[in-house]
């Protein structure tokens, strides 16, 4: 990793408007594109705070600058355009999170990178839309946000409160949202709002490693560690009112859960 001063670093970041950012060429070695950012003006204190905590003398190790991190994907072979922040950028494992790249598969050079953004391959973000509203919610905040804690495990080497054992999660994996409907955790109609129905046909759980598994027996139920949260959420606004009554979105007050987790 080059080493210079802030202000140095500095003269390598362009701001391009209020909320934008590029970064040049020369900021991390061997780019083959530019890297842009976007950030509100929160963001952006993070993300410079960020670059210029790791230029203090002695400070090695740990994740890079998320800025950092945008330059080295643009050094990436094959890469086309500019390396992307969007705006929830911040440091990751190899790429920051929020990094997005497109690789031109006609050169021979261009990388595949499943793990580029890290190893959970399955992190994303689920909405679920309940039937309650703002005003039956709001009497029990306190006891429904202590309920969550007291049942959701969490955290890393915490274990699930389903019963499991290799047989049953031989059937998960290759029967997906079936599984869980037929051991009763979800509605049938559930299948209808979720990709392939909650079930891949040509799952075959004889390609996970048997490490694999005895890693994650233990770990179907829990939320996770790191930046995963299940959250009790209001709507306050509709944007796109096709997009919303598709997720049974329909009145402001309604209450959702969005949960943020990984491959469990």
């Amino acid at each position: 990793m080059v080493v210079r001063d802030y202000n140095t670093e500095l003269t390598y970041i362009e701001r391009i408007s209020a909320n934008s950012f590029r970064i040049k060429k020369g900021f991390q070695p061997n780019m083959n594109v530019e890297g842009i950012f976007y950030a509100n003006s929160r963001l952006e204190k993070l993300m410079f705070d960020e670059l210029r905590n790791s230029c203090r003398p002695g400070m090695t190790g740990g994740f890079l600058p998320g800025v950092k991190q945008i330059a080295n994907v643009a050094a990436l072979p094959g890469i086309v355009g500019r390396s992307v922040g969007l705006p929830d950028i911040h440091s990751g494992y190899g790429f920051a999170i929020g990094n997005m790249a497109a690789f031109d598969m006609s050169d021979p050079t261009s990388i595949v990178s499943p793990g580029g953004v890290g190893f959970d391959i399955n992190c994303g973000v689920r909405l679920l839309r309940t039937n309650l509203f703002e005003k039956d919610v709001k009497p029990v905040q306190e006891q429904l946000a202590q309920s969550l804690f007291d049942h959701i495990p969490v955290g890393v080497g915490s274990k699930g409160i389903i019963p499991m054992n290799a047989h049953d999660l031989e059937e998960a994996l290759e029967m997906g949202m079936d599984w869980s409907l037929r051991e009763g955790y979800v509605w049938a109609e559930d299948k209808e709002h979720c990709e392939e129905y909650g079930r891949m046909l040509t799952a075959d759980p004889s390609k996970v490693s048997m490490r694999a598994k005895k890693r994650g027996l233990p770990q179907l139920g829990t939320l996770g560690a790191g930046n995963h949260y299940a959250e009790i959420q209001v709507v306050e606004e509709i944007y796109d009112k096709y997009a919303a009554s598709k997720m049974g979105i329909e009145e402001l007050g309604q209450i959702c859960v969005m949960i943020h987790s990984g491959s469990r």
